[in-house]
């Protein structure tokens, strides 16, 4: 394993994040805190409890998935789209690093920023609301595991795509859709019967399912079929990466 070389590859993306603060990480976290004051403090106030938890609370940890999916999957497409568009994709292809290491140094840099960014959020949560958080490992399981998946999932989108509108396509038209579908201000069990089961289909719902049970101890779907499911998740990235650096998928032309 070149260490030296994965370490590059990191330092170099962790130093754009220190470059653009504004953009990295004080623009989502405002956006996130807007969603606070609204939902929260705004709506939450005229709302009941759910699953006896205040309202302005319960919303948290699906507020923090949406920053996280959002951010993971932007920093990891943008992170290796830059080296397509500017060419220096071929030098990284021809240093002396393998594949593993390129994708550790991209995937590693990008889920990094996600999960700072995503305990920031929760403690700027802390000027709004109070809240607590029963299983707290869990919680910070939950938290990386999911920023390493969708920043897998984003380094993807970041090889497929052949212009920076297509690396909008996915996060703005397809996950944040379904990130607002998926509980992230409600519980699925308010919904009708068939409406619970179309949600079933949506992965974000036990991706927030799972996050919110670290919090609360309390999910929609058994945590274990989410932990499962974002597994499978994971699994489906790592083999996706798998095959694009096996058959150069849009690297080597």
């Amino acid at each position: 394993m070149n260490f030296y070389g994965v370490r590059a590859i990191y330092n170099f993306e962790m130093s754009r994040m220190r470059r653009t603060l504004m953009q990295s990480v004080l623009s989502p976290v405002i956006s996130t805190c807007l969603y606070f004051v609204v939902f929260g403090s705004a709506i939450g106030s005229r709302m009941g409890n759910i699953d006896n938890i205040e309202y302005a609370a319960y919303i948290i940890p699906g507020l923090v998935m949406l920053s996280l999916l959002m951010q993971s999957i932007s920093n990891a497409s943008f992170a290796i789209y830059m080296p397509k568009f500017s060419g220096t994709i071929y030098e990284v292809l021809s240093a002396p690093v393998s594949y593993v290491e390129v994708v550790l140094g991209y995937v590693g840099a990008a889920a990094t920023k996600s999960v700072i960014l995503g305990l920031i959020i929760l403690a700027t949560a802390r000027l709004f609301v109070d809240y607590s958080v029963l299983h707290p490992f869990w919680m910070l399981s939950f938290l990386i595991l999911t920023s390493v998946t969708f920043s897998m999932f984003g380094f993807i989108i970041g090889i497929w795509a052949d212009g920076f509108e297509k690396l909008q396509i996915v996060p703005m038209m397809i996950v944040t859709p379904l990130t607002f579908l998926g509980g992230t201000f409600y519980s699925i069990d308010m919904l009708p019967d068939i409406w619970q089961t179309i949600s079933l289909f949506n992965p974000v719902v036990y991706l927030i399912s799972a996050f919110r049970w670290a919090f609360y101890g309390v999910s929609d779907v058994n945590v274990g079929v989410s932990a499962g499911m974002i597994m499978l998740f994971l699994a489906a990235c790592m083999t996706g990466i798998w095959w694009i650096f096996k058959t150069g998928y849009r690297l080597r032309t």
